[in-house]
């Protein structure tokens, strides 16, 4: 009797854990689509907000070569549709007037700042980060983060999302001409971008 019950339990626990395996898999890509003529991995990231290597690698890609009709597995994105959105506000906020790539290059900021020890470690602990009494970023402070963003900064935080893990690393931005901050002149430069420095 007792090597019967050992036998089920076993045999549960192998069921359990294939179900976790399988249920694991199947979360990890929920959505599907359907190449188009046209399109590239970058294209189709950009569109669903995704790192363009994870979506090549839920894909298992070899190469950077699709076809139409294809059928792509979309994983999951690891920021949600409020981050996004609270994202793409700060963007428009912080960069308008500014060329497109400044705008992808702000949200690129707010990214790596997520992804960096340094700063706190979500989208909105990065963006309502306060220190010395000082927020990180002025919309927040003076409240022009509660504006609706427009199509192009609501593109632009989905194409720094599709661009992740690539680029310079930088962790901060200003406009050299209106910065108090001597500090932030010191750090390394990325690139220059409209009125915006970019900085590790």
């Amino acid at each position: 009797m007792n090597k019967f019950k050992k036998l089920l339990i076993s045999a549960g626990l192998i069921l359990s854990m294939s179900a976790f395996t399988l249920n694991g898999t199947s979360e990890a890509a929920t959505t599907t689509h359907k190449v188009q003529s046209g399109e590239t991995y970058w294209k189709v990231a950009v569109k669903y907000g995704v790192p363009v290597k994870s979506l090549m690698q839920a894909n298992h890609a070899a190469n950077s070569n699709l076809y139409a009709g294809q059928n792509l597995a979309i994983p999951n994105s690891t920021v949600t549709q409020a981050e996004k959105e609270l994202m793409a506000r700060l963007v428009h906020a912080e960069a308008v007037g500014e060329p497109y790539a400044g705008k992808v290059a702000v949200a690129t900021v707010i990214l790596n700042r997520v992804a960096s020890s340094e700063f706190p470690n979500s989208v909105k602990g990065v963006i309502y980060e306060k220190a010395g009494g000082h927020f990180a970023f002025t919309p927040v402070m003076n409240g022009a983060i509660n504006k609706t963003a427009d199509a192009a900064s609501k593109r632009a935080v989905n194409e720094a999302l599709a661009f992740r893990g690539q680029g310079n690393g930088s962790l901060f931005f200003y406009n050299p001409k209106t910065s108090v901050s001597k500090w932030v002149a010191t750090r390394q430069v990325t690139v220059k971008i409209g009125k915006h420095v970019f900085a590790k």
